[in-house]
């Protein structure tokens, strides 16, 4: 399971400013992925893009071209967006020959939201 750490750009340079200048150690959870917000993940599952992952899951197509197909949606466009959904971790990107090939790598999302402070939690399985 992937955990991410919910924490503004600001509040992350101002923590690694802090433990540089020695000033208070580096928190327990320093070495996770941050996000901005949980926002941005809200923002990235959009039904389209959930649709996306249920294809990639199901009908595991063999190249960026294949769930171009699928989809019915421009290969740049598509790509743009395979990337965002690899970088949060829902998908790889695997070489196959001279291809690269969409593989699911979540099954579930948790998302924990403290809605009095910016202390919120993705967890990725």
């Amino acid at each position: 399971m992937t955990r991410y750490k919910v924490q503004s750009h600001r509040a992350l340079f101002d923590e690694m400013k802090a433990v540089a200048r020695g000033e208070r150690p580096a928190s327990a959870d320093a070495a996770m992925p941050s996000v901005e917000s949980a926002e941005v993940l809200l923002r990235l599952l959009t039904r389209e893009n959930r649709e996306l992952l249920r294809m990639i899951r199901d009908q595991k197509p063999e190249s960026v071209a294949d769930l171009a197909r699928m989809s019915h949606r421009a290969q740049s466009n598509l790509l743009r967006t395979l990337n965002k959904l690899e970088a949060f971790g829902l998908i790889e990107m695997r070489a196959s020959g001279s291809r690269r090939m969409p593989v699911s790598k979540v099954k579930r999302l948790s998302v924990k939201i403290d809605p009095f402070s910016y202390n919120d939690r993705l967890e990725i399985a």
